[in-house]
C-alpha cells in the first residue's frame, strides 16, 4: 500500500489546503475533530515555531498549533493537487467551493484492508468484491503479498487490499509482522475480518488483537452456509454488539453478502453505524492491572499515543514482543517504557506462576469462550463424519503414497494426451497465420522478422498454453479441495529426514506452477533457516516455463514413452532438490528440529469458477510473458541471426541451385531434394557466421563435453530471462529457411535431423536420446530465470540468490557432463 496522499505537515508556510482524513488513535483522534479538523474543511499554515516545531494553523476563524508529528496525520488537499488531478478543464481561477467538493470527494475514498485467518475465504471474497482473480486455495499460505484492487460502489471509491492469511499478529512468523506492519504503517480506515464460520474459535482470537488496536472493523463471517447446514443457532447480532463489531453474514464462492458489506463499510466509515463502538476486553483483574502501569508510562509521550492504540502497545510489551519494543525505540522515554514494561511482565509471571505471553493468550480465549457460551448454540452433528473418512482412505498409513503418486502421475499423463489435440489446433493457426503474412509482405528484413522472428518465436511457444493450463487445473485442484495440506501430512516424515518441515512440501509443489510465488510463499515457514532452505531447492521443481521444453524434445525424440519420460524429469528434480537439501542441511542449516504443527483444513468441494479462475489467472501470466521477456528475447535472437548480411559463403550456393534448377537429366524428385539440401547448408552457414552463431562458437568448448551444439548452447544463454524462452530461440535456430515460419511439428522434424557440421561427430544426430536427456536435465537444473533470482534476493538476501545461481549451474553442467560421457561408453 503506497501513500499517494499529502499529509497537513507537508504544507509549506501561507499554504491554503481542505482536509480530506483524519487518522490516528483515541483521544488525539477525538480531540482533533472537536477542535473542527473534519472533512471538507480550509486549513491555512500560519508560521512555523522557531525551533520548526510545533505550527501554528488557521481553521474556523482561529488560530490552533499542532505538533509535526500530529498534522502527519491529517490527509489535505490541495489546489495544486486539484489542478492536477481534476477532470475539468483549469482556467486560471480554482474557486474554494470546488477545492471543498475535491476534499469532500477525495475523503470518499476508503481504505479497506481484508484480514483473517488462512482457509477463511479471504482471497475468495477479494477476488468477487473487486472483480480481480487472485489465487485461491484451500491451505495455509496462498496469499504470499500484498494485493490491491479498486472498486466503487454508491459514489465511494473502495481501495481494497489483501493481506496474507495469518492467525495472529504476533511475531512468530513473517507473514504475521508484515499485515501488523501494513496496518500500523498504513493506517486503513476499515479493516475487513474475514472469520470462517465453521471455526469461531480460532478466527476470533485474531479479532480480539484487532479489537485491542482500536481500529474500526467490520466482520465477515464467511461460509456461513456451513452453519446453516449444520443447523447452528447463532446470534451474530448479539455478538456484533458486545464485541462493537457489526458482523455481516457471506458466502464468499457464492458472492452472497457482498453488496450488503459493502453498505455497512459506508455506515462504519461515516459513523453511522449504532454497533460499531470502541471495547476493552477485560482480562482480568491481575493483567489489567499490569497493562494500566505500562500504559500510564506510555501517556507520558503524546508522539506513541497519536500514532498507536497506548492499550494496544502495553499488552505487547506484556507479551514481550520484541518488535513493538524496537518500535518505540525512537520515542524520548523509551527506556523508561522498558524498565516498566519488564517489572510488570516479572510480576505478572511470578504472581500467575506462567509466561506472560500464555496468560494473555488463555485471557483471550476465555473471552471468546464466554462470548460464544452466550451467543452459539451447536446443531445436528453428522454421526456419519464423511469428510473425515475422506482421511480415512487419503492419508491412510499404506494407501496415502500410492494414491499420492498415482495423482502425480496422472496429472502429468493427461498433460500431454488432453494437451494434444489443442496443440495441434493452436500449431494449424499459427501455421495459417504465419503463411498469411508472408503471402501479404514483400521480401525483405521486415517480413523476416514477423515471419521468423516474432511469429516463429512466440508461435513455438503459444502452442503450449494448453499443457500449461492443464498442470495449473490439477494443482488448482489440490489446492481448492484442500488435498494440498494432506499432502503435507503424507509427506512430513520424509521432509524431516532432509532437515524440513512438512509445510515446505507445499511451496514445493507451488513449484511446479511457477518458482516466484513458491519462493514468496515460503513465509509460511516460521523458522528463517527452513524458509532458505526451501528456497534453494524450489528452483529443482520443475515450473510450467520449463514444461514446453521437456513436451518438444520427449515429443520429438521420445514419442512413444511421454508420459512417462515427462514423469521421470519431474522426478529427478524432486531427487535432486532431496539431495541438496541433504548436503545443506549438514552444511549450513544444522539446526534443532521445529514440532510440525499446520492446519488441515476441511475438505471442500472445489468450484467450477475457482478453479478455473485459478488456472485461467496463471495462464495470463504466461501469455503476458510473451508480450514482453518472450517478444523481446524472440526479436533480439532474429536481430542476432540475421545480421550481419554480407557473409562470405565457403562455396556459392545461389550458382549452384540455378545449376541443378536447369539441369534436364535429374528426375524432379531428386533434383528438388539436392536443391532443398543446398539451401539447407546455405542456411546453416549463415546462421554460423552470424553474431548469434559466433556466440555460441565462443561457448562451445564449455557445452561441448556435454554432447550440446552451438546452438544448444545458444538457447541455453537465452532461457537464463525466462525458461520459455529456450523453445523460442530454437524456435528460431532450428526452424527458420529463410522462407517460411514452420509449424511445431516441422521443429521436431529438424530437431530430429540436425546433425552435427564438423569434428569427430561430423553426420552424427545432434539430438542422440542421450543428448536429449543429458540436455533436459540441464535446463532443470541451471541457473533459474532472473524473476526466481528477484525474489530470493527479496525474501533472502543477494548472497542467498548469487549463490543459487552458482551452485545449479555448476550442478547442471556436472550432471549433464556425467549422463552423456558415462552414458557415451554404453551407448
Amino acid at each position: 500500500m503506497s501513500k499517494k496522499t499529502n499529509y497537513l505537515s507537508e504544507v509549506e508556510t501561507g499554504g491554503e489546503v481542505y482536509i480530506t482524513k483524519v487518522l490516528g488513535h483515541g483521544a488525539f483522534r477525538k480531540r482533533i475533530t472537536e477542535m473542527g479538523f473534519v472533512k471538507g474543511k480550509k486549513v491555512k499554515v500560519v508560521k512555523n515555531a522557531p525551533l520548526k516545531d510545533p505550527v501554528e494553523y488557521e481553521i474556523l476563524g482561529y488560530n490552533v498549533s499542532l505538533r509535526h508529528s500530529e498534522a502527519q496525520l491529517i490527509e489535505v488537499v490541495s489546489a495544486a493537487h486539484y489542478i492536477k488531478h481534476s477532470d475539468a478543464t483549469f482556467n486560471g481561477v480554482i474557486d474554494e467551493e470546488k477545492l471543498k467538493r475535491s476534499a469532500i470527494e477525495k475523503g470518499k475514498t476508503i481504505n479497506v484492508v481484508l484480514v483473517g485467518n488462512p482457509n477463511s475465504g479471504k482471497t475468495t471474497l477479494f477476488n468477487l468484491a473487486s472483480g480481480s482473480h487472485e489465487r485461491v486455495g484451500n491451505y495455509s499460505g496462498v496469499t504470499v503479498d500484498v494485493k490491491e484492487a479498486k472498486v466503487k460502489k454508491q459514489d465511494y471509491t473502495f481501495r481494497l487490499v489483501d493481506l496474507p492469511g495469518t492467525y495472529s499478529i504476533n511475531e512468530y512468523s513473517p507473514e504475521e509482522l508484515y499485515v501488523r506492519k501494513q496496518i500500523i504503517e498504513n493506517k486503513p480506515d476499515i479493516i475487513i475480518n474475514v472469520v470462517d464460520a465453521s471455526n469461531l474459535e480460532r478466527n476470533l482470537f485474531l479479532t480480539t488483537q484487532l479489537i485491542d488496536m482500536n481500529i474500526k472493523v467490520i466482520i465477515a463471517l464467511n461460509m456461513f452456509d456451513e452453519l446453516e447446514k449444520k443447523q447452528v443457532k447463532f446470534d451474530y447480532t448479539a455478538l456484533g454488539e458486545m464485541l462493537g463489531i457489526p458482523i455481516i453474514p457471506t458466502i464468499a464462492p457464492k458472492g452472497k453478502g457482498i453488496n450488503e458489506l459493502f453498505t455497512k463499510l459506508i455506515d462504519v466509515y461515516e459513523d453511522r453505524d449504532p454497533i460499531v463502538r470502541h471495547i476493552h476486553i477485560n482480562y482480568g483483574e491481575i493483567i489489567e492491572k499490569y497493562i494500566r502501569e505500562i500504559q500510564t508510562e506510555i501517556w507520558e509521550s503524546p508522539k506513541i499515543r497519536d500514532q498507536f492504540s497506548s492499550r494496544f502497545v502495553a499488552i505487547k510489551l506484556l507479551e514481550t514482543d520484541k518488535t513493538m519494543l524496537h518500535d518505540l525505540q525512537q520515542f524520548e522515554n523509551y527506556n523508561d517504557i522498558k524498565r516498566v514494561a519488564a517489572q510488570a511482565v516479572e510480576k505478572l509471571e511470578k504472581s500467575m506462576n506462567e509466561k506472560s505471553e500464555t496468560i494473555l493468550t488463555d485471557a483471550k480465549y476465555g473471552f471468546i469462550d464466554g462470548a460464544l457460551k452466550e451467543t452459539y448454540r451447536e446443531g445436528k452433528s453428522d454421526k456419519r463424519k464423511a469428510k473425515r473418512e475422506y482421511d480415512d482412505i487419503l492419508t491412510h498409513r499404506f494407501f496415502g503414497f500410492p494414491i499420492f503418486i498415482f495423482f502425480m502421475w496422472a496429472m502429468f499423463q493427461a498433460t500431454f494426451t488432453l494437451g494434444s489435440f489443442p496443440m495441434e489446433w493452436i500449431d494449424a493457426g499459427v501455421e495459417l497465420f504465419s503463411s498469411w503474412v508472408q503471402a501479404s509482405m514483400p521480401e525483405g528484413a521486415l517480413r523476416n522478422l514477423l515471419v521468423n522472428g516474432i511469429i516463429g518465436g512466440i508461435g513455438g511457444i503459444i502452442v503450449f498454453l494448453p499443457n500449461i493450463l492443464i498442470l495449473f487445473f490439477f494443482i488448482s485442484l489440490m489446492e481448492d479441495t484442500g488435498y494440498m495440506a494432506r499432502a503435507s501430512f503424507i509427506m512430513d516424515k520424509l521432509m524431516h529426514k532432509i532437515g524440513l518441515h512438512g509445510k515446505s512440501f507445499i511451496p514445493l509443489v507451488m513449484g511446479f506452477g511457477c518458482n516466484v510465488p513458491a519462493i514468496m510463499a515460503t513465509r509460511t515457514l516460521e523458522n528463517k533457516k527452513d524458509r532458505i532452505l526451501t528456497m534453494l531447492i524450489i528452483p529443482f521443481m520443475s515450473c510450467s516455463a520449463r514444461l514446453p521444453v521437456y513436451v518438444l524434445i520427449i515429443s520429438a525424440i521420445f514419442p512413444k514413452n511421454q508420459g512417462f519420460m515427462l514423469f521421470g524429469i519431474y522426478m529427478t528434480g524432486i531427487f535432486f532438490a532431496i539431495i541438496t537439501a541433504l548436503i545443506l542441511k549438514k552444511v549450513a542449516f544444522a539446526k534443532k528440529d521445529v514440532p510440525f504443527v499446520m492446519e488441515l483444513p476441511p475438505y471442500r468441494r472445489p468450484t467450477l469458477k475457482n478453479t478455473s479462475m485459478h488456472m485461467w489467472f496463471k495462464g495470463r501470466e504466461y501469455l503476458n510473458k510473451m508480450g514482453s521477456v518472450i517478444l523481446i528475447a524472440s526479436v533480439l535472437i532474429w536481430a542476432l541471426g540475421y545480421f550481419p548480411t554480407n557473409i562470405k559463403y565457403t562455396k556459392n550456393y545461389q550458382f549452384e541451385i540455378t545449376n541443378l534448377e536447369q539441369n534436364t537429366q535429374l528426375r524432379s524428385v531428386e533434383k528438388s531434394k539436392l536443391i532443398d539440401d543446398l539451401e539447407l547448408d546455405m542456411i546453416s552457414e549463415k546462421q554460423e557466421k552470424s553474431y548469434i552463431g559466433q556466440l555460441g562458437h565462443a561457448i562451445e568448448p564449455v557445452i561441448a563435453p556435454l554432447g550440446f551444439d552451438w546452438k544448444m548452447g545458444v538457447s541455453i544463454l537465452t532461457g537464463l530471462a525466462a525458461k520459455e524462452v529456450v523453445v523460442s530461440s530454437m524456435g528460431v535456430l532450428y526452424h527458420s529457411q529463410g522462407n517460411t515460419a514452420n509449424d511445431t511439428e516441422t521443429l521436431k522434424n529438424r530437431i530430429k535431423e540436425q546433425k552435427y557440421s564438423s569434428g569427430t561427430l561430423k553426420g552424427r544426430a545432434v539430438f542422440s536420446p542421450l543428448v536429449s536427456i543429458s540436455f533436459m536435465l540441464f535446463v532443470l537444473i541451471y541457473f533459474p530465470c532472473v524473476a526466481v533470482i528477484a525474489a530470493i534476493h527479496k525474501e533472502a538476501n543477494w548472497g542467498w540468490a548469487v549463490f543459487t545461481m552458482v551452485y545449479t549451474t555448476i550442478l547442471a553442467w556436472l550432471l549433464s557432463f556425467a549422463v552423456y560421457q558415462i552414458g557415451s561408453l554404453f551407448v
